[in-house]
């Protein structure tokens, strides 16, 4: 029986007849939860269980956007809070070393938060380098100002959510840092030159190409492709991501249902694995919405199945060993108690 290509998300804090329905019919690769699915610890992992069971996957992947700061799914006052990527890269003054190990120590602790939970992915870090013009929709989401900077945390980030058991999605690969729109709301569009470019914006993504999976950036590229944004075009996914950066993993896209996108979900859907996404995302719950970004998605099969079965690979046997009280206390040592619960 055939995988469909898809992420999808659900409306509420337990599965609807319909939405079991179609999960058992489509069977979607993943699922992806919001804080609308949010309410409790038992409730959660409830709600996880049953969505792995209409597809029959243990090991299905449950994704979530816990980042920190704006972004965080999972809160007081069941679950501590975290400070945004920028307060990471602020950190104790001309110590590179201090930063990536506070670093480092916060991704653990949120594996450990979502790890009993069942959530097995973590879309973070962001690697997108922040233009000083650029839209507010990036901000203090980035580890940093420049690419050295970027690049050294989001990779202490990510080795803390693999040692204890979540994969990491690095975002939004070629990059969002440019862009003067916020993409949920409307289609980015970036002029700069292609030199620029990669020096800049491609440069943390070619540093972590290694990791398992990577999210688009709905947002246009001049110097790469005028009429389409990286999402839905072929000479970005092929020729930068592939090529240029050398990412090899599985690429998904961001929600398909932001605005910045247009055409119907079907088209939408089509557009990008057309051009060469593994995987679509779609977040909203929407059952008409669902129906049609599947319709387009069609089978995980070939290249992408291939990449999907290698990114679940990466899923540690064994969590690195963690005393999460004692960890908790040195986090909220190293921001005085700031981000404390």
């Amino acid at each position: 029986m055939s995988i469909a290509a898809a992420i999808l998300g659900c409306s509420g804090l337990t599965l609807t007849p319909e939405e079991k329905a179609l999960f058992r019919r489509v069977r979607p690769w993943g699922f992806i939860l919001f804080k609308r699915n949010v309410a409790t610890p038992d409730q959660v992992r409830a709600l996880v269980d049953a969505l792995r069971d209409t597809v029959g996957r243990a090991d299905a992947p449950v994704l979530i956007d816990q980042e920190g700061g704006r972004v965080q799914r999972l809160g007081p006052p069941h679950w501590g809070r975290y400070p945004p990527g920028r307060a990471f890269g602020d950190l104790s003054g001309n110590d590179p070393l201090v930063r990536r190990e506070v670093t480092r120590l916060g991704a653990r602790l949120m594996a450990h938060d979502l790890a009993q939970l069942g959530i097995n992915v973590d879309c973070v870090p962001v690697l997108d380098v922040p233009d000083p013009a650029g839209h507010e929709i990036i901000g203090d989401r980035a580890y940093g100002q420049t690419p050295e900077e970027v690049a050294f945390l989001g990779r202490a980030a990510a080795e803390g959510l693999i040692a204890g058991g979540v994969l990491p999605v690095i975002k939004h690969i070629p990059g969002h840092g440019r862009a003067m729109a916020d993409s949920h709301l409307e289609l980015p569009v970036v002029e700069a030159s292609l030199e620029d470019l990669d020096a800049r914006d491609f440069a943390p993504f070619r540093v972590l190409s290694d990791m398992p999976m990577a999210m688009t950036a709905h947002v246009i590229y001049t110097a790469i492709d005028r009429k389409r944004p990286a999402t839905t075009s072929t000479k970005a996914l092929r020729k930068v991501i592939r090529e240029a950066i050398g990412f090899d993993g599985l690429v998904m896209t961001d929600d398909l249902s932001m605005k910045a996108l247009s055409g119907d979900f079907t088209e939408r859907a089509k557009a990008s694995r057309a051009a060469g996404c593994d995987v679509v995302l779609h977040c909203n719950g929407s059952m008409d919405e669902m129906k049609a970004v599947v319709d387009g998605a069609g089978a995980l099969k070939g290249k992408a199945a291939a990449r999907a079965t290698a990114a679940l690979a990466r899923l540690a046997r064994a969590v690195e060993p963690f005393d999460a009280a004692e960890a908790r206390a040195r986090f909220d040592a190293a921001f005085d108690g700031r981000f404390a619960a």
